[in-house]
């Protein structure tokens, strides 16, 4: 039920005193030598998709001895950690991602990569290590804590869609609590770290944060014939071409420039020779938008304007859409509070930012918020020295990240949930 227009459901958040943000930052910077050491081992033997062993057997590992009530999840490596609180109150989730991606790190650091061909080079290995750091804060903190945190270790973010199968799988259905109330999801909570914000910063937005990702593929078929004759043949090259180009007018002429949408055809691929005119040409690519509305409305006008350009040259187009991640949108009230305890967290609060516009990237935390109420943030990490706007991005074969702003980012996961369970 995450809006955009906001939301009168959650727990209402206590802020913490300055002093108790203080002890927090305290206990987050006194875990840094194992957050870091948790982090690097992530980051030597990182994992791809859904079935991540070694990473999940080192955050169980790691959670040893807090008291957490774990379930591993069936179909992925998925882990659900539940954190009870001392008194009665609601549940907050806070996740963290677990995967890498295929490519090979160029980094040079001393714990890069040892997998070939793999790299944690969007920052899921720091993602994980925060969510351990906070579990130990709060573990720490049952005292203060009426209700229960809900920890979620996924896999699959980067394009496997792990947070869906957990979901599917049960991780918001209402489990037993000790005090034998209900004991409801009202907020979910995720940061991702971000090589182009300064170390340290936070940024998010009500609304909008992150785009939809679909992907097509289009087929144009003609009729193949010799290079030296093409009035004897149906070549589907220029018409490709002519359908790329309409395309990319389509979004210029019919998408509301405020409610935006990309478009990019990212591969083509015809012919085998220079003298043959090949049967069919095919077309490729990814098209992202931040409102349901949009993607629905490009989608149609997609398979129209791919259909009417071939037919006008006598060929066809067949398009195929494979949908993917949905728009992210944080709760507007839910992420205005989260954007205020970045400000405790942080200070001075200048370091804490509301993005002017949503990133056309796309996340499948977008799940769970269309089912609670909440918020995604993004934590900045570059690098010591570097300036954020020529720092080598997220996916990078050279991203690095700032370790020292994992302190921070524990910081915050723990005060989103004190906050919201006081």
């Amino acid at each position: 039920m995450s809006s955009d227009q906001g939301s009168t459901s959650g727990a209402a958040a206590t802020p913490l005193e300055p002093r108790e943000i203080d002890e927090v930052h305290s206990q987050s910077l006194a875990l840094m030598k194992d957050t870091i050491a948790l982090r690097r081992r992530l980051h030597q033997w990182p994992e791809l998709g859904n079935d991540l062993p070694r990473t999940r057997d080192e955050v169980l590992a790691s959670l040893e001895g807090l008291g957490l009530t774990t379930t591993l999840h069936e179909t992925t490596s998925g882990i659900a950690a539940l954190l009870e609180g001392d008194r009665p109150g609601p549940t907050v989730l806070l996740r963290g991602d677990m995967d890498a991606l295929p490519l090979a790190e160029d980094t040079g650091l001393d714990f890069a990569s040892r997998e070939t061909g793999c790299m944690h080079a969007c920052g899921h290995d720091t993602h994980t290590a925060m969510l351990v750091g906070a579990a130990r804060i709060l573990a720490d903190r049952r005292g203060e804590i009426a209700g229960r945190v809900l920890f979620m270790f996924q896999p699959g973010e980067e394009g496997h869609h792990g947070a869906r199968y957990m979901l599917d799988e049960g991780l918001l259905d209402p489990t037993p609590a000790s005090w034998g109330e209900p004991s409801p999801i009202v907020s979910a909570f995720a940061l991702h770290i971000t090589s182009t914000l300064p170390s340290g910063w936070f940024g998010s937005r009500p609304g909008p944060v992150m785009a939809s990702a679909d992907s097509f593929s289009i087929e144009i078929t003609g009729a193949g014939g010799h290079a030296s004759e093409p009035h004897r043949a149906r070549d589907p090259i220029p018409v490709a071409c002519e359908i790329v180009q309409a395309l990319q007018t389509m979004v210029t002429r019919q998408v509301d420039v405020f409610d935006p949408a990309v478009l990019t055809v990212a591969r083509i691929d015809a012919g085998t020779t220079h003298n043959v005119i090949p049967e069919t040409a095919d077309i490729e690519g990814t098209v992202r938008t931040v409102s349901e509305k949009t993607r629905a409305h490009v989608h149609a006008t997609m398979r129209r304007v791919a259909e009417g350009v071939a037919s006008a040259h006598g060929l066809t187009a067949t398009v195929h859409l494979e949908t993917g991640y949905p728009v992210t949108v944080n709760d507007r009230r839910h992420a205005e509070a989260m954007l205020d305890a970045a400000r405790r967290v942080v200070r001075p609060d200048a370091r804490v930012i509301t993005m002017p516009h949503p990133i056309m990237g796309a996340e499948d935390f977008s799940y769970v918020l269309s089912r609670v109420p909440g918020t995604m943030m993004f934590l900045g990490g570059t690098p010591n020295g570097a300036d954020p706007a020529r720092a080598a991005p997220n996916h990078s074969n050279r991203v690095m990240f700032d370790e020292d702003a994992m302190a921070s980012g524990m910081a915050m996961y723990a005060t989103v949930a004190l906050e919201r369970l006081r």
